[in-house]
């Protein structure tokens, strides 16, 4: 009797099966991510002109500086940093699926996590995309990495967030890389290579988050983020992005795809955002309780917000916009059955992602720099050239997330299986 080649392997009653090698799925990934039919193409041709544009620009202000910005010595955070606050919430938000589905074996959920999984890495690429525009000479950024560059680690607030966040990017470039691999060849996964993992995830999620509030609320010289809730209000607000992005996710999946989508899992994530929006709002009340019923000189950043300073009242109509979304989308998720209207709930959904993404960006970040510590009112608001590459940033996170819901579709449906290759040759 021959021997098996390397390229297959021995089951145990002596039948051969043919044998992928991790890097050739990965190549054969890479095809099946970009094939596809006319709207995948015309989708990823609109989000590559995006992301074009947002690299033209960012070319731009890497020759001629931060100048180019609206940012000014006195508001030195501004939309880059307010979109990687969002990112990491959505980033964090994506544990909401992974928590059911493996600390509560929930099997219809465990069907579908890995639309979760691949969130997190797209939204932390997205999130280390504008910490690198932000800083301006990116030739720099080894400064900023622990045991290399100089900053006081472990002191430094910005080393712990430079570890934890490729820590979790990498946990679940894992989760998602093993798990699609031994689906594609058509195993059972090995619970030790994957579980302990995916509970370190759980952790991490938290962790990224918690980490991200600390680098604000540290900050003796900005008062406006010196809050002890400010962490539990940023872990509790990801819970909230990340359930309604997903559950936009997975009817699109549903709907453009052959992978199977049930309702129950939609539900689940619903449920936890009729908790999770809730919570959101009452944390935001007990700041805003904080800032204006104690009163003294550190109400003057909330006051600017809210209602307006010396006349200067740019993010007046922005913040009351994301609260009419945040508290209109809260009575949507628990008031509406989504059994009957869940495209009621998808524009909860996509209310509550606006209202959070300007709650925890230009509502959040600017505040903090207005008034500046010389007490002078200068006011921000991003510029074409921030809004070019901040969009193109979020168009590559896009391109990420679709690219890896190609993918997986593709090998939870069967259309991409060791056997296909095998019959095409490929082995």
């Amino acid at each position: 009797m021959s021997t098996p080649s390397s390229e297959q392997e021995v089951h145990e009653h002596g039948v051969t099966e043919a044998v992928i090698s991790y890097p050739q799925f990965l190549w054969k990934a890479l095809g099946v991510a970009t094939d596809g039919n006319a709207l995948f193409y015309v989708w990823m041709t609109a989000l590559t002109a995006v992301w074009l544009v947002g690299i033209n620009a960012f070319a731009h202000q890497i020759v001629q500086g931060q100048g180019l910005t609206a940012m000014t010595d006195h508001v030195s955070w501004g939309m880059y940093i307010g979109n990687f606050t969002f990112a990491v919430g959505l980033a964090a938000g994506a544990v909401m699926m992974v928590i059911p589905a493996y600390l509560y074996h929930d099997e219809d959920m465990h069907d579908v996590v890995i639309v979760g999984e691949i969130l997190a890495i797209a939204a932390v690429a997205v999130a280390l995309a504008f910490v690198n525009v932000d800083i301006g000479r990116i030739d720099r950024l080894w400064h900023i990495i622990p045991f290399i560059g100089r900053f006081n680690f472990p002191v430094s607030m910005l080393t712990w967030d430079i570890i934890v966040l490729p820590g979790y990017f990498l946990i679940n470039l894992h989760v998602v890389g093993y798990l699609l691999y031994m689906r594609f060849l058509g195993r059972k996964p090995n619970p030790k290579w994957y579980i302990p993992v995916v509970l370190l995830s759980i952790v991490w999620a938290v962790s990224i988050h918690t980490v991200t509030a600390f680098l604000y609320s540290g900050l003796g010289g900005r008062p406006f983020w010196n809050s002890a809730i400010l962490a539990p209000r940023f872990v509790v607000s990801a819970f909230v992005s990340g359930p309604a992005f997903i559950v936009l996710a997975l009817q699109i999946v549903r709907r453009f795809s052959d992978f199977y989508v049930g309702h129950k899992p939609i539900v689940t994530l619903i449920n936890i955002l009729r908790i999770t929006a809730v919570v959101n709002l009452f944390l935001v009340g007990a700041e805003v309780f904080t800032e204006f019923y104690t009163g003294g000189s550190h109400v003057a950043a909330a006051e600017y917000l809210y209602f307006g300073l010396h006349g200067k009242n740019a993010l007046v109509p922005w913040i009351w916009t994301a609260v009419v979304c945040n508290v209109v989308a809260a009575g949507i998720f628990l008031t509406v059955d989504p059994r009957k209207n869940l495209w009621i709930i998808d524009v909860a959904c996509v209310m509550t992602l606006f209202g959070l993404w300007v709650e925890k960006g230009l509502g959040l970040i600017v505040p903090g720099f207005v008034p500046s510590t010389l007490h002078e009112v200068v006011e921000y608001l991003p510029n074409a050239l921030e809004w070019k590459i901040s969009l193109g940033i979020w168009a590559l996170g896009l391109i990420i997330f679709t690219l890896g819901l190609k993918i997986a579709v593709a090998v939870f449906t069967g259309t991409m299986h060791v056997d296909a290759a095998h019959d095409a040759g490929e082995v």
